[in-house]
C-alpha cells in the first residue's frame, strides 16, 4: 500500500483558520488550536448578538414612540391599544421613523387613532 502524506491538506486547513482569525489578539491569531477555539467563540457570540439586535431595536422603537406620544398627551400603551382598535397596520419601526422624521404626519396618525 502506498504511503499517504497528509501535510498538504492539514496546512491548507490551518492556513484558512488562521487567516479567518487574522485580527484576534495575543496567540489567538497565530496558534491553530487557539485560533480555532477563538473562531468558534466568535461565531457563537455573533449568532447570539444577531438575536439580541432584534430585541434592542424593538426596545429603541418603543422608547421613540413613547416619547413622541407623550408630547401629544397620550400614554404608550393606550396609543398602541387605539392603533389595534382602529385597525392601523403600521408597525413600531415605521411609527418610530415617522415620529423622528415627520412629527406632523405622526401627529395626524395620533389624531386619526383618537377618533
Amino acid at each position: 500500500m502506498v504511503r499517504v502524506k497528509r501535510g498538504l491538506m492539514t496546512k491548507k486547513r490551518h492556513k484558512k483558520v488562521i487567516a479567518a482569525a487574522k485580527w484576534f489578539k495575543m496567540m489567538n491569531w497565530n496558534v491553530f488550536s487557539r485560533a480555532k477555539n477563538a473562531l468558534m467563540k466568535a461565531g457563537t457570540n455573533a449568532y447570539k448578538s444577531r438575536r439580541l439586535k432584534k430585541r434592542d431595536f424593538r426596545r429603541l422603537w418603543t422608547i421613540r414612540i413613547w416619547n413622541a406620544v407623550k408630547e401629544l398627551g397620550l400614554n404608550y400603551s393606550t396609543f398602541i391599544n387605539m392603533l389595534y382598535k382602529a385597525k392601523v397596520k403600521l408597525n413600531r419601526k415605521v411609527l418610530s421613523n415617522l415620529a423622528i422624521t415627520n412629527p406632523e404626519v405622526f401627529g395626524k396618525v395620533v389624531e386619526f387613532v383618537k377618533k
